[in-house]
């Protein structure tokens, strides 16, 4: 039994990441169990001796039967002996004796009243009824082996003492000597059965004992193995984190007390900017290393203001934290920038004029509880994420319910855009581009419309960011790109189409493949197309976007960089793709009133003109601007000096006006 639970506690568990290892030997384990045995035995004393004691008193009837002439003194000694052993365990138990002693009170109480009650007894006048009545000895030898959970050797010594008290009686009290041998032999009996018995009990006491140690450890074992894999299942493996399960959980706890009790709370979302550029750069390990030094420092700092973070996926964080005023939690935002900006994590490939590791943050706070749901705060948090990503990044961004990017009504132009295309919603006009040297449109800009079902026009600054988060502008993209083939260039009503494409599409898989299946069903050369990608922010320099951009080309279509100048990677993007046209925003012509504004424009024309690209300038509304134009020798121009944007049938018509007037003259 013994090997088979030190077997049991070496090898308990083997599982990650719970451990435990146990090993103790059998002396240990002897101690261990005197130790819980002690306690038992403590337990049981009071009981114990109260029952025996009040056994011991009732046998005075018989003292009454046997020996009435002296039971007196018998029934006295009783009383003296068994109040006696009461008082003394009493007094024992209040001052906290140990446990060894309260057993030597027991195993004295039995030994004492055996003597007690035996010495009167034995003065009975008649002596054959007191030879009989010694008999009843042996029941205070059974008392010590059976009746008490002495320790084997308190048990032997006890009952010792009273076969040697039996046999000095036996000896002296007058009879035969068949009486003397056959009660002789009785006692040696009683006494080698009962230690017997009681040997046998304590051997089974200490085998219930490790049996149930054993089944305690094997519980403790599957519970800490529980408690082990729920920890696991709740924490991320990278950081320690608590993961997104967990803090669903948590959030769930958050909102269940703001619904009963009001107890409001903010929900943080925390990106980190460029990460996956820096995986690129430094590698995976690097990058593993870069979030476990932010999650280290995030979680610190959290715990000023009893808050909880977690993971929520790849470089994404989430802090939820009970505050009372939205101003604590946008200090809260605020504080994360600041902390992970001071890790100074080295991040130079960012191209965006900072070169280390920060973050973009975007918070939500509780306000009204009526019809509200549990993921509108996270939806919240997520706008103002992507508000804190739009506008420069390395920010704070508080969900502010009256802004138009980020209020209700954002997600009212999210739910317009999934119906858009099927409810023709949606539309395309085109503003004509002028060629400076001919004066001629050599092609025009596709631009999407957007009405409400009753017909109000939603402005493309409002609904291009909603369709570029919610990841509508894919399907969007798509469609514009069919239409302008099918409108004005599959029936050659004009000769280029530019159409904007936002670095989300480039980033898709497939964006490429998609667009030459759209040219090969409608019969257009990829020549025809021109695709504007603006230089922003959203515009990342990684290997999925060069090799779509390398795919396009390939099918013809010319690549030109909008908006030149207002972006972050401009020179970059200059320098690693061969774009067809550069577009100028039209803030640097409006800025041509002074001479510094005039000398910055000749400078970034300049620029553009050494590398090769052509140059088309936005904006151009007067005749003073297009006499500027000519000076500056610029390509193409566009503005409402050349034209306003119109439907497509306004140039199907000037095409077929075209082709009239050439009839007319070929026929004169």
């Amino acid at each position: 039994m013994n090997e088979h639970l030190s077997s049991v506690l070496v090898d308990a568990v083997d599982a990650e990441p719970y451990e435990p290892r146990y090993e103790l030997g059998a002396d240990e384990l002897r101690t261990l169990y005197r130790t819980e045995a002690q306690a038992t035995r403590r337990g049981e004393a009071r009981p114990g001796l109260w029952i025996a004691v009040a056994i011991y008193l009732l046998f005075s009837a018989t003292d009454l039967l046997l020996i009435p002439d002296v039971a007196a003194y018998t029934i006295t000694a009783r009383f003296a002996v068994g109040l006696s052993a009461l008082l003394i365990l009493e007094a024992q138990l209040r001052r906290g004796i140990g446990t060894e002693w309260l057993d030597v009170t027991c195993a004295g109480a039995i030994i004492f009243g055996y003597v007690g009650w035996l010495c009167p007894a034995v003065l009975g006048a008649d002596k054959e009824s007191v030879s009989y009545y010694m008999v009843f000895g042996t029941i205070f030898m059974m008392s010590a082996n059976l009746f008490f959970t002495f320790n084997f050797k308190l048990s032997i010594v006890t009952s010792a003492i009273i076969l040697c008290i039996l046999y000095v009686v036996n000896y002296f009290v007058p009879s035969t000597l068949t009486y003397k041998m056959v009660f002789g032999a009785f006692y040696i009996s009683c006494f080698t059965f009962t230690s017997y018995v009681n040997w046998k009990l304590n051997e089974e006491r200490y085998n219930v004992f490790l049996n149930a140690l054993e089944a305690k450890l094997q519980h403790h074992e599957a519970t800490e193995r529980g408690k082990a894999l729920l920890r696991l299942s709740r924490t991320d493996p990278l950081t320690g984190l608590e993961n997104r399960r967990a803090i669903d959980e948590k959030l769930r706890d958050y909102w269940s007390d703001w619904q009963k009790v009001g107890t409001s709370f903010g929900a943080i979302l925390i990106d980190v900017d460029f990460f996956k550029k820096f995986n690129d750069c430094y590698g995976h390990q690097e990058g593993d290393r870069c979030l476990i030094h932010v999650a280290n420092a995030l979680s610190e700092m959290i715990k000023q203001y009893n808050g909880s973070i977690g993971r929520y996926g790849g470089e994404e964080f989430i802090v939820l934290a009970r505050m009372e005023t939205k101003e604590q939690i946008l200090n809260i935002a605020e504080a994360i920038c600041s902390t992970v900006e001071n890790l100074a994590l080295t991040h130079e490939l960012r191209r965006d004029g900072v070169s280390i590791v920060t973050v973009s943050v975007g918070a939500a706070f509780t306000r009204t509880q009526t019809g509200a749901k549990l993921e509108k705060i996270i939806h919240e948090a997520d706008r103002a994420l992507y508000l804190a990503k739009a506008g420069g990044r390395n920010c704070a961004r508080l969900f502010d319910p009256t802004d138009p990017q980020s209020s209700d009504e954002s997600e009212n132009i999210a739910a317009l855009l999934k119906i858009a295309i099927g409810q023709n919603l949606v539309s395309l006009v085109y503003q004509p581009i002028q060629d400076v040297k001919s004066d001629r449109v050599e092609a025009v800009e596709a631009l999407m419309r957007l009405k409400m079902l009753d017909g109000t026009s939603v402005p493309p600054s409002l609904f291009i960011p909603v369709a570029e988060r919610t990841g509508a502008i894919l399907e969007l993209g798509r469609w514009a790109i069919r239409t302008v083939c099918a409108e004005l260039l599959a029936d050659d009503h004009v000769r280029v189409v530019s159409v904007n494409v936002s670095p989300i599409q480039l980033k898709t898989p497939g964006f490429a493949t998609s667009v030459a299946t759209i040219l090969g069903e409608t019969g257009v050369a990829g020549s025809r197309l021109a695709f504007e990608i603006t230089e922003g922010l959203e515009m990342e320099m990684h290997s999925d976007i060069l090799r779509c951009i390398s795919d396009l080309k390939l099918l013809g279509i010319k690549i030109w960089l909008d908006d030149f100048g207002t972006g972050f990677a401009g020179l970059s993007w200059l320098r690693l793709i061969d774009f067809d046209t550069v577009k100028i925003d039209r803030s640097f012509l409006h800025d041509c009133s002074s001479p510094s504004g005039k000398a910055m424009l000749q400078d970034i024309i300049t620029l553009v003109r050494n590398r090769g690209h052509k140059i088309l300038v936005e904006g151009v509304e007067t005749d003073e601007q297009m006499t500027l134009m000519r000076e500056f020798g610029i390509d193409k121009i566009q503005g409402f000096h050349v034209g306003r944007p119109a439907p497509a049938v306004s140039f199907q018509a000037k095409r077929a006006m075209r082709k009239r007037s050439f009839a007319v003259l070929k026929s004169a």
